[in-house]
This record gives structure tokens, sequence and C-alpha cells, in this order.
């Protein structure tokens, strides 16, 4: 389904969109929709590493929320240093004793 909208837009936005439009050899509708939607996939991601960042969510929420496989967006997250494993000292801890016993059979 779609619908129409109507948006005020400055002259250097119109000038732009006709840019777009004349070197993708498409008429202005389709050039906006194109830009919006690479807009919306932009913002989806940028939200999403920012509720990572924030430890709001998991990588594999994020990875969701931003329509990408968990493996992008590990990458994405490694690329914005994003610790995102949340391996604290605690549960090195542990493992450090869980290895020893192993260690020691």
């Amino acid at each position: 389904m779609t619908k129409t909208i109507t948006a005020r837009l400055p002259d250097d936005y119109i000038k732009n969109l006709d840019e777009v439009a004349k070197k993708e050899q498409v008429d202005i509708s389709t050039a906006l929709r194109k830009l919006l939607a690479e807009a919306f996939v932009r913002w989806k991601i940028a939200n999403a590493l920012e509720e990572l960042r924030k430890g709001e969510i998991s990588i594999g929420k994020a990875s969701e929320k931003a329509n990408v496989s968990i493996w992008d967006m590990i990458v994405l997250a490694k690329e914005n240093k994003i610790d995102w494993m949340e391996y604290t000292e605690e549960d090195l801890q542990r493992d450090i004793k869980i290895i020893k016993k192993l260690e020691s059979k």
C-alpha cells in the first residue's frame, strides 16, 4: 500500500533531487523514494548501534533491529568500537576456576 504525503523542501533539496533523478534516469518521486529507503537503512543501523553501545540491547537484537545478519552486526560493532560481549571480570574469574579444575583431572 502506498500513501501520498506532502512536504515542504528547501530549494537546495529540490536541486539535489533533480540531480539524483537525472543521474539515475528516474522521475523525482522515484529518486526521493530511493533516497528515503537508503536513509532508513542507515538510520536503523545507527539506531541499533547506539542502543547496543548503551547496553540496552544484545548483539542479536541489534542485528534484528538493523535488519542485517548477526555477522554483519558484529563487524559494524567492531568498526564502531562497541564492546558488545559483556564479558566481565567475574566471568573471567569463573572461567579460570573451571579451567583449573579441568586441568587437575
